[in-house]
């Protein structure tokens, strides 16, 4: 069986996709695009991705009403 179509080896990108996209929830792209970049590309391109894209600002509660952000 080749490396390309072993189940571990498709376990074990899954699952590293998984990761780097639910360290990237709080990123510009959000849990999806980590994990689709990571999972179409490889887990170690995601997680380059995840290092340089920018974290989200959260928007205190009484400033999101003050502002209706």
């Amino acid at each position: 069986m080749t490396l390309l179509f072993n189940p571990w080896m498709f376990l074990f990108w899954a699952v590293g996709s998984w990761i780097i996209g639910m360290l990237g929830r709080e990123t510009r792209f959000g849990f999806a695009g980590n994990f689709l970049v990571a999972f179409l590309f490889s887990p170690l391109v995601g997680l380059i991705v995840l290092l340089a894209s920018d974290r989200r600002r959260r928007v205190p509660p009484e400033l999101r009403r003050k502002f209706k952000v």
